[in-house]
């Protein structure tokens, strides 16, 4: 029987680390409600497996192929809590900063909710005042 906790894994695995963005819809239902959980503007997010790999590609252009560690994975039910750290480079433009070709270290963690087998929702945060001093925010 594979689990949640299983499928997460395999999700941040193959998909999330950039390792094979188009598996996708292999772990993904139709539709995810992504909730962007940010203090001054919560969002929520309606995307497809083909949009998530879309975005992992941008993340990909950003970052270059970035090293995706999972530093915590914790698993309640229908629910799998992931945290990770991602290494990668500043080579294309973020938060309309140029690239500087500089190392960038991402911090983020995220709920995931699965349901008959596939991830229907998740909650993400991402320390993005950390990533934001990186690329030199507020640098004369």
């Amino acid at each position: 029987m594979t689990t949640a906790k299983d499928i997460v894994r395999a999700f941040l695995s193959e998909v999330r680390s950039g390792a094979h963005p188009e598996r996708a819809e292999h772990f993904m239902a139709e539709h995810v409600l992504a909730h962007q959980v940010q203090s001054e503007n919560p969002a929520t997010v309606r995307r497809t497996a083909q949009q998530f790999a879309e975005h992992v590609g941008e993340m990909l252009a950003a970052y270059g192929p970035f090293e995706f560690v999972v530093d915590e994975l914790l698993a309640d039910g229908d629910r799998v809590y992931a945290r990770w750290t991602q290494h990668g480079h500043h080579l294309a433009p973020v938060d309309g900063r140029p690239p500087t070709g500089r190392p960038l270290t991402e911090k983020a963690s995220a709920v995931y909710r699965v349901e008959a087998g596939r991830i229907v929702e998740y909650w993400i945060q991402i320390d993005r005042q950390g990533l934001l001093a990186q690329l030199g925010a507020g640098e004369a």
